[in-house]
C-alpha cells in the first residue's frame, strides 16, 4: 500500500504490511504507535479511528482476503453467494484447512486446486464459476454441511437457470459440469448433479428431486419461485392481521344492479376503456353498441355480467383445476370481442407492465396454482378475497384483461361470505396500483392491506338502493370520477 502523503484524509480506510516494501512497512506501524491507525488483525490496520471494526471488515472484505489468502478461490456455498453470508466466507487454496478468525468474520480455508477454467478474478482471488459452486454444494462426507447450501436450494438454483436460460443452456451447463468434474476430482457430486438436472428436465426419475419447485417442474408443473417468495410474504401478513367484516348490503334488486353497473363500470376505466357514465348506461341497460367501439362496448357488458351472475360472481371454486378454469372461464367472458387477445387462452408470451415483468408463460399454470393453495389456507374472507386478486395480478395470465379478473375474482370471494364487494374509482386508481407495486417489488403488504380495507369501507358506505342518477351525485360528490389527482383526493359519503 502506497502513502503518498501524512494526513489523515489522505490514507485509505484499510491498510496492509507485509506487500514486500519496508519503507511502506515502517510508515504504517509509525502510525499505528501514534494512534492514527486502528489494528485489525495482524498486518491489517484501518484509518478509521470510529466505526465499528466488524464493518470495515465487512466492507472490504475482498481485499483482506486477497491479502490473507492470494489466489484463493471463493467456493462451495460463498461461490454461489460471492460475498460474506452470517459472518463466514470459504475460501479454497493449500492442503491444509484452517480458520482465521478477524472482527465480524470468520474466513474458512479448505484444502483444494486453485482456479481452474471459468473461476472468475476478482481483486487477489477468484469467484468460482457457476459449474464449479454447483460441483462443490453436493460434496457430502463429516464437516461437510456447513459449507454447502441445502439440497432444496441447489434444486431451486437450478429450476431457475432452467426457466431463465432454456433447455440447451442448462445441458450446455451439465456438459461444463461433466469437463470440470473430472479436473476438480469431483465425478460422484457430477453424478448427483447430472441426477437432478436429468430429473428437472424430464429424463430422468423425479424421486431424485427434494423441492417442493424442482418436484412440480418434473410433474410437468412448474411455478416461479420469486413469485412464491411474495405470496408467502402476502400470506404471512394477511394470516396475522386481523381484518375487518364488512358485509354485503347490495346484494338484491335495484341495490344489486347499481352496484354492480358502478363496479363494471370503474373496473373497466382503470384499464382505459372509458365511457361517460351515461354512455355505459346505454351500453349495460339499453342494449346499444357505441358507434366504432364495439369492443369497449362488450368490455363492459362482459364485467357486468360476470359481477351480475352466478357462478362467476358468488361461487368460488373449490380445486386448483377449478380455479384454473374458472379464471380463464371469466377472462373469456370478459374479453369475448377482442378475438386478437386470445380471450380465455393462458398467455404465449412473456408480458409486462412498465418495468415489471409478469411470471412467464410457461410458469403460468403451476404459479397459480401454488397461489390456490395458499388462498384456500386463509379462513377470514377478505384475507382470502385480497391474496386472490394479488395472484391473478402479479402472474397476469392473459395476454389482457388480467386487472379485471383478478378484481372480479377478488369480488367473488368477498360475495361468497356475505362480504361487501370493493369498487375502485378512478380517483383511487393511483392509490391502488402503487400498493399492489409495493407489495410487488418491495414485499411489503402494509400499503396494500391499507388501501384495499379503506377502499371497501368507501365502497360499503353509500346506499345502493337510490335511484341510479342520485347514486352517480354521490359518487360524483366523493371524487370518485377525478382524474386530476393532484387537486382531488377520495372523500367518504
Amino acid at each position: 500500500m502506497t502513502i503518498t502523503q501524512n494526513t489523515d484524509t489522505a490514507l485509505p480506510e484499510v491498510l496492509f504490511t507485509g506487500g514486500g516494501n519496508p519503507t511502506v512497512d515502517r510508515r504504517i506501524l509509525r502510525l499505528v504507535e501514534n494512534r492514527k491507525l486502528r489494528r485489525i488483525y495482524q498486518g491489517i490496520y484501518t484509518s478509521n479511528l470510529d466505526s465499528p471494526l466488524e464493518s470495515i471488515v465487512l466492507r472490504h472484505w475482498g481485499e483482506i482476503v486477497s491479502h490473507l489468502l492470494p489466489g484463493g478461490v471463493i467456493g462451495y456455498r460463498s461461490g454461489r453467494d460471492a460475498r460474506p453470508v452470517d459472518g463466514r466466507i470459504h475460501v479454497i487454496r493449500g492442503k491444509a484447512p484452517r480458520a482465521l478468525a478477524l472482527p465480524g468474520l470468520t474466513i474458512r480455508v479448505i484444502p483444494g486446486p486453485g482456479a481452474v477454467v471459468g473461476d472468475v478474478p476478482y481483486k487477489g482471488i477468484f469467484l468460482a464459476g457457476q459449474a464449479r459452486w454447483l460441483l462443490e454444494n453436493l460434496a457430502t462426507g463429516r464437516g461437510v454441511a456447513e459449507r454447502v447450501i441445502p439440497r432444496t436450494e441447489l434444486e431451486a438454483e437450478l429450476d431457475k437457470i432452467l426457466t431463465i436460460r432454456g433447455e440447451q443452456r442448462f445441458n450446455q451447463l451439465r456438459d461444463t459440469c461433466r469437463a470440470l468434474a473430472d479436473t476438480l476430482g469431483r465425478v460422484k457430486e457430477f453424478q448427483r448433479l447430472d441426477g437432478i438436472m436429468g430429473a428437472l428436465l424430464g429424463s430422468h426419475e423425479s424421486r431424485k428431486l427434494h423441492s417442493r419447485q424442482a418436484l412440480a417442474r418434473a410433474a410437468g408443473r412448474p411455478c416461479d419461485p420469486d413469485r412464491l417468495a411474495l405470496f408467502d410474504s402476502l400470506f404471512g401478513s394477511l394470516h396475522a392481521s386481523p381484518l375487518p367484516e364488512v358485509l354485503a348490503t347490495a346484494d338484491t334488486g335495484i341495490a344489486l344492479e347499481n352496484f354492480t353497473f358502478f363496479e363494471a363500470y370503474f373496473s373497466n376505466y382503470i384499464e382505459g376503456t372509458t365511457f361517460m357514465v351515461s354512455e355505459a348506461e346505454a351500453i349495460v341497460f339499453g342494449g346499444r353498441l357505441i358507434p366504432n367501439r364495439s369492443e369497449d362496448s362488450h368490455d363492459i357488458l362482459g364485467v357486468f355480467e360476470a359481477a351480475l351472475r352466478a357462478p362467476w360472481r358468488n361461487r368460488p371454486p373449490k380445486t386448483a383445476d377449478d380455479f384454473l378454469l374458472w379464471l380463464r372461464n371469466i377472462n373469456a367472458l370478459v374479453m369475448r370481442a377482442r378475438h386478437d387477445k386470445n380471450p380465455g387462452e393462458w398467455k404465449t408470451r412473456d408480458n409486462q407492465a412498465g418495468a415489471t415483468l409478469f411470471v412467464a408463460h410457461e410458469l403460468v399454470r403451476g404459479t397459480l396454482r401454488e397461489g390456490f393453495e395458499r388462498m384456500e389456507a386463509l379462513q377470514d374472507p377478505l384475507a382470502r378475497a385480497l391474496m386472490t386478486m394479488f395472484v391473478v395480478s402479479e402472474v397476469h395470465p392473459f395476454m389482457d384483461g388480467n386487472g379485471r379478473t383478478a378484481r372480479l375474482a377478488m369480488n367473488c370471494m368477498l360475495s361468497a361470505a356475505g362480504q361487501a364487494r370493493i369498487i375502485v374509482p378512478t380517483v383511487y386508481r393511483e392509490d391502488y396500483l402503487l400498493a399492489l407495486k409495493s407489495l410487488s417489488n418491495h414485499a411489503d403488504a402494509v400499503p396494500y392491506l391499507r388501501a384495499m380495507t379503506r377502499i371497501q369501507a368507501w365502497t360499503a358506505a353509500f346506499d345502493y338502493r337510490q335511484p341510479r342518477p342520485a347514486l352517480y351525485q354521490a359518487f360524483k360528490e366523493c371524487n370518485a370520477f377525478e382524474e386530476d389527482l393532484r387537486n382531488y383526493r377520495l372523500l367518504f359519503p
